[in-house]
């Protein structure tokens, strides 16, 4: 297989993409052989999410999903990338309110893993995480609107900062990942045209995700883009293949194959 001739990514090619209006692509993966498939067909960014939580190891939220496993995967995703930007999240627990441990947590998983930045959830909050983070040289991305580590905060997954209020926050919370020196910023789940005027105020990359398309890039959750998950069904999810129906139908015809005796057949034994 030829490897696209591309350079590699990092966080000054995002923003040349975002100063050109070249859209910018992030899938999320978790594994070696994901990865590798994510990185041989071009995509530009890899988000080791902390939605391995969910679609690995089959928790209804992530915040269970710990530092360790985090590095885990994260060094699983380096070892097969060449040209994308790897991003990994930092889990819940690891940052907030403990700027000290926020640093550790980064280094570890810089120093572990091999990624080339991290992100983290929240505005304002998180400030002196995200500083300290910044002050040791290593690219922080930041997450805003919806953020899943806060879901028994808002006790919800709808749209958030619907309102003036929350809107104005989120609006002075970007202005501010941006200040401090982020290279990108996650919206998610908010309003197209609340989005559009973010992107327009920072100078930084927006990737959206439920976020509408005048942001600078898109991000969705690889699983459920391929359709391996089946029961996460929001209005911004679209759906590229169907692979749980397919895998099915592809082991159903592997058992019934072995129980009648047809694999292995002649060609296929020594």
């Amino acid at each position: 297989m030829n490897f696209p001739t591309v350079k590699k990514v990092t966080t000054h090619v995002l923003a040349e993409m975002k100063l050109r209006g070249e859209k910018i692509t992030m899938l999320t993966a978790y594994d070696y052989s994901m990865a590798k498939i994510l990185d041989y067909a071009g995509i530009d960014v890899i988000l080791v999410g902390d939605s391995a939580s969910n679609v690995m190891a089959g928790y209804d939220t992530t915040l269970p999903i710990t530092l360790d496993e985090m590095i885990y995967h994260g060094a699983s995703v380096v070892r097969a990338v060449k040209r994308a930007l790897v991003v990994v999240d930092l889990p819940f627990g690891t940052y907030q309110g403990n700027s000290k441990e926020a640093l550790n947590s980064a280094i570890r998983i810089m120093k572990e893993t091999g990624a080339s930045a991290v992100k983290l959830e929240g505005g304002e909050e998180i400030k002196e995480s995200i500083q300290r983070i910044l002050s040791a040289g290593i690219p922080v991305m930041g997450h805003l609107g919806l953020t899943p580590q806060s879901i028994h905060k808002f006790g919800t997954y709808v749209v958030r900062a619907r309102d003036d209020k929350e809107a104005q926050k989120l609006m002075n919370d970007a202005i501010l990942l941006n200040e401090l020196g982020c290279f990108a910023v996650v919206l998610e789940k908010i309003p197209a045209a609340l989005a559009e005027k973010v992107t327009k105020s920072i100078k930084i990359p927006t990737i959206g995700i439920g976020a509408g398309k005048a942001v600078d890039g898109q991000v969705l959750v690889l699983h459920d883009m391929l359709g391996l998950t089946t029961e996460f069904s929001p209005r911004f999810l679209r759906r590229y293949h169907n692979l749980f129906e397919e895998i099915k139908k592809a082991v159903i015809q592997y058992i019934h194959d072995v129980k009648t005796m047809d694999f292995p057949n002649d060609k296929e034994q020594y």
